[in-house]
C-alpha cells in the first residue's frame, strides 16, 4: 500500500457535483493498493497513520497525532499512486490492484481506521471520477509505502 498523507485545515471529495465527504482539521489520505498487499500491510499502515506526530502541540511543535488532536480523516482510493513512468511517456498502472482485490482491502483499511479513531472516516467513491479539494496545512505531506518501511 502506498499513501500520500496530507495534514489539512479542510478537505472534501465531490462526485458528480455532490459533496460525498468533507472534514475540517485532519488528514487527507490518498491510498494506492497493489496485488501483493495484505491485512498485515493494513495493520502496519493504520498504526503509523494514527500515531504519526504531525499536528502541532500547545508550543507549536509537530508533536501530536491525529487522534490526540481530535482530527478527522478522509481516505481516497488512487490507483495512479502505483504508476510506472520508467518506459515512455504514458504511465503504466499494471502494478495497481484490480477492483476485486483493491476494494476489500480499501474497505478494511477504512474500517480499521474507524475502529482506532473511534469515529467515522470520510471516503471518496471507489473508481469514481472524484474532485478532491483541500487546504494543505503547513504544508505537511508524507509519503508512506508498506513495501518500503522507512
Amino acid at each position: 500500500m502506498r499513501t500520500v498523507i496530507q495534514r489539512v485545515s479542510r478537505a472534501s471529495v465531490t462526485v458528480e457535483g455532490k459533496v460525498v465527504s468533507s472534514i475540517g482539521n485532519g488528514l487527507l489520505i490518498l491510498l494506492g493498493i497493489v496485488v501483493e498487499d495484505t491485512e498485515e500491510d493494513i495493520d502496519w499502515l493504520v498504526r503509523k497513520v494514527i500515531n504519526l506526530r504531525i499536528f502541532n502541540d500547545a508550543s507549536g511543535v509537530m508533536n501530536t497525532s491525529v487522534m490526540e488532536s481530535d482530527g478527522d480523516i478522509i481516505v481516497v482510493s488512487q490507483f495512479t499512486l502505483h504508476a510506472s513512468t520508467k518506459k515512455g511517456n504514458r504511465p503504466s498502472y499494471l502494478r495497481a490492484a484490480k477492483p476485486e482485490i483493491a476494494v476489500p482491502l480499501y474497505e478494511k483499511f477504512i474500517s480499521r481506521l474507524e475502529q482506532e479513531l473511534g469515529k467515522k472516516v470520510g471516503t471518496g467513491i471507489f473508481g469514481a471520477d472524484m474532485k478532491v479539494d483541500l487546504l494543505n496545512d503547513g504544508p505537511v505531506t508524507i509519503i508512506m509505502d508498506t513495501k518500503d518501511k522507512e
